[in-house]
């Protein structure tokens, strides 16, 4: 108990094995343009900022901007029978449901 060692440095081994160099003093081994041309070329997996389901809402929101902004244009155009945009995916009165049920799935469907 005289040590003011932590009691975690007591059991730390290195293990050394494989860290010794060649036996033969002449031996040069491969050149490092050789070693890196052997090396397998690295993967590179794009890591995107919005997660899937972020992106799936934002392309329904501008969706639905989009017609909004197109039904707006026809009532001032005078169009015949404008279709009016349909129940909002962010509207979630419209999208309850019981736990044991699915979420209804967007766009509504008009019974």
């Amino acid at each position: 108990m005289g040590t003011s060692v932590p009691i975690f440095y007591e059991h730390m081994k290195i293990d050394t094995q494989g860290m010794s160099g060649p036996v033969d003093p002449n031996y040069k081994g491969r050149p490092l343009e050789q070693q890196q041309r052997e090396l397998p070329k690295a993967i590179i997996t794009p890591r995107r900022l919005f997660t899937e389901s972020y992106v799936k809402e934002m392309k329904i929101l501008i969706n639905e901007v989009l017609d909004e902004r197109q039904y707006q244009k026809e009532l001032s155009q005078a169009v015949d029978n404008p279709t009016p945009p349909g129940i909002s995916y962010f509207d979630v009165e419209h999208f309850k449901h019981s736990i044991d049920d699915p979420e209804p799935e967007y766009p509504l469907r008009k019974p």
